[in-house]
């Protein structure tokens, strides 16, 4: 059974234990959120799933009762014991102790080669996390992330969009990104400032090769000064007449420019 609000209350109190700050802990504490959460994630029997910041264990429980097998990750240390204490009678739920900005995944997720991530991850890790997981750990197939509302819509957003830029586009390099849904901040404890999102991450089959260290540099150096026109942002590392011979206007801004632009600009560059 997952937790209610006066239930996670009462665990928190009998615990000696209250809600970390500098950890961005927010706990769910609504029954019917984590059971969505965890149908969106469609998962159950026979699949894999690795849940970042498990906490006191609502959405472990959810997801747990799904009938998939759940390894839950916990940076706390202090709450480690009671999450331990919350999962005991759970099927197939393995509580692991660590950072998820620097855990050894490859480790972690032996035993299976597709994994779905699905998380209420801490506001200050969202975006480095994804991306490095996007990156370096193509054993999680997708991802099912609950996250500051902002966030997701930087994850999703495509060209000319107000919130589209380089995190953006490297999700897109390596991912479809969609918000499935949004989350209120009443069913958190303690309740955030923020609105939060779920937002569905499934990985691409194929990813275009590309120079990963210049198309890098070049989403850097454009969204770093994104009020300028792409001559002015690039100079130094795109002349014009590269520039031209790939079709993108040197005029452009950088929230403009569609994946398959930044590719063909990273190429010019790269060949030249």
């Amino acid at each position: 059974m997952t937790h209610s609000r006066p239930t996670l209350s009462a665990l928190l109190d009998r615990s000696g234990l209250a809600p970390r700050r500098d950890l961005g802990q927010n706990f769910v504490v609504d029954p019917n959120t984590v059971r969505r959460i965890a149908e969106l994630a469609r998962v159950g029997e026979g699949d894999s799933v690795v849940e970042v910041g498990a906490g006191l264990g609502s959405l472990t429980l959810a997801l747990a009762e799904t009938g998939a097998a759940v390894t839950a990750v916990e940076v706390d240390r202090g709450i480690v014991p009671v999450l331990r204490e919350v999962t005991a009678d759970a099927n197939r739920v393995w509580v692991v102790e660590g950072d998820a900005m620097s855990l050894d995944w490859g480790s972690l997720l032996e035993g299976s080669t597709s994994w779905t991530l699905v998380a209420n991850l801490p506001y200050n890790i969202a975006t480095p996390l994804i991306v490095d997981l996007l990156n370096g750990v193509p054993a999680i197939s997708r991802m099912l992330v609950m996250v500051q509302l902002e966030a997701a819509q930087r994850f999703a957003a495509g060209p000319g969009s107000t919130q589209y830029g380089a995190v953006s586009v490297r999700v897109a390099h390596r991912a479809h990104a969609q918000i499935v849904g949004k989350v209120p901040a009443s069913v958190f404890l303690p309740r955030p400032k923020v609105e939060s999102a779920l937002v569905e991450l499934v990985r691409r089959e194929a990813v275009r090769t590309v120079d990963e260290e210049l198309f890098d540099r070049l989403l850097r150096a454009g969204f770093g000064q994104r009020r300028k026109m792409l001559r002015r942002s690039l100079a130094g590392l795109v002349g014009e007449a590269t520039m031209a011979a790939t079709g993108v206007e040197p005029t452009a801004r950088p929230e403009t420019l569609s994946l398959d632009e930044w590719y063909a600009l990273t190429d010019a560059v790269g060949s030249s």
